[in-house]
């Protein structure tokens, strides 16, 4: 039984970018020699196995035959009989296809190192077609590696676009569509994601929304939005697309509901947080109260949506937040006791718009 470090620890490790994560194939052994070893095996589709000490994957070597459509739709071998190099052959770019042995020593037969040097992302063969989710892999690597300027192959880009055409994209699972977008928001430039789709024809049918917004999309990211969390970036993407199609986006990638719902409200009411001191007092309590800025156990996440559309106007909210703060601490504690019911919450309504009016300038 051997064991070699493979894929994208190899890559950043020989491009001296910080290793995330270790994948490591094993070859020459049986599930049964695994589980005897104290590993826990993890894959449906495929054995993987977690260390007993690391919980880091190793996976068996295989090979895959394509016999149905979209990512799932393969049968995978795995045996004694299965080389590292059979392995290799079936991953998606030759900078990926680089394994590392217990001594250091690289394996390289399909010129991934040559690749790195040249900063090109090359299919290592034309089975790279048989799985869709590989345009998105492609797109996110090419995200993740722009700061170094690597290109996406001529050949390559020509086989995304073939999946394209054969409808495979169609076939993606939301969920699997959803990771992808996930881990590129993570990256230093997530709009090389969308660039790269876009050169090839796939920003349909998963992203269509952003096709004519990709230019405002490339500048808030670039410029206005640094912080690499989607908690943040997913929520931006509603200062570029109206309410209605960041909704449809949302859905279609059946994003988390807090994120789809932080983004409309960004879409909705992220131009009237930045106006608000010339909007009238009923506008401005409408706009708090949208954002969750009187709710006293949703004010981190308030404060996170004022950061996110003050990131992406450029302009600071700080006197909008402390706005909040006072309208929150109005309370039945300033209001007549007698007031009760309906009576009650009218009754701190006014308040609240007298603080606006008051803060706005306007004559009491």
């Amino acid at each position: 039984m051997e064991v070699y470090l493979v894929g994208g620890a190899v890559r950043d490790k020989l491009l001296g970018l910080p290793v995330a994560e270790r994948d490591w194939v094993v070859v020459g052994a049986t599930p049964a020699d695994m589980l005897a070893l104290g590993y826990r095996q993890v894959g449906r589709d495929f054995p993987v196995f977690l260390h007993p000490e690391t919980h880091e994957e190793y996976a068996l070597a295989r090979t895959e035959r394509k016999v149905a459509p979209g990512h799932r739709g393969f049968v995978c071998h795995t045996g004694p009989d299965v080389s590292l190099e059979d392995d290799l052959r079936r991953r998606d770019l030759t900078v990926n296809a680089i394994a590392e042995d217990s001594k250091g020593q690289l394996i390289d037969p399909w010129r991934g190192r040559q690749d790195l040097d040249r900063r090109c992302l090359r299919h290592v063969s034309e089975a790279f077609s048989e799985d869709p989710l590989r345009v998105f892999r492609v797109a996110r690597i090419a995200a993740k590696l722009d700061a170094l300027e690597f290109k996406v192959a001529p050949g390559t880009r020509a086989l995304m676009k073939r999946i394209q055409r054969l409808g495979e994209l169609e076939r993606l699972s939301p969920e699997r569509v959803w990771q992808e977008l996930v881990k590129t928001l993570g990256t230093g430039s997530p709009w090389r994601f969308f660039q790269e789709l876009e050169a090839c024809d796939c920003l349909e049918p998963w992203f269509g929304e952003l096709q004519s917004s990709l230019p405002d999309l490339i500048e808030l990211w670039c410029s206005k939005v640094p912080d690499p969390e989607v908690q943040r970036r997913y929520p931006a993407l509603g200062w570029v697309l109206d309410p209605t199609a960041m909704q449809n986006l949302s859905a279609r990638l059946k994003a988390p509901a807090e994120y789809a719902r932080m983004s409309v409200q960004v879409a909705r009411y992220g131009s009237a947080a930045v106006q608000w001191k010339t909007l009238p007092p009923e506008a401005v309590l409408t706009c708090i109260t949208q954002l969750g800025g009187l709710q006293k156990q949703q004010v981190e996440r308030f404060e996170t949506l004022l950061e996110v559309i003050s990131d992406c106007a450029g302009y600071p909210l700080k006197g909008l937040s402390e706005l909040a703060a006072q309208l929150r601490d109005i309370g039945k504690s300033a209001i007549p006791d007698e007031l009760t019911g309906p009576a009650l919450g009218h009754a701190i309504e006014e308040l609240r718009l007298k603080t606006i009016s008051e803060q706005l300038g306007f004559p009491g």
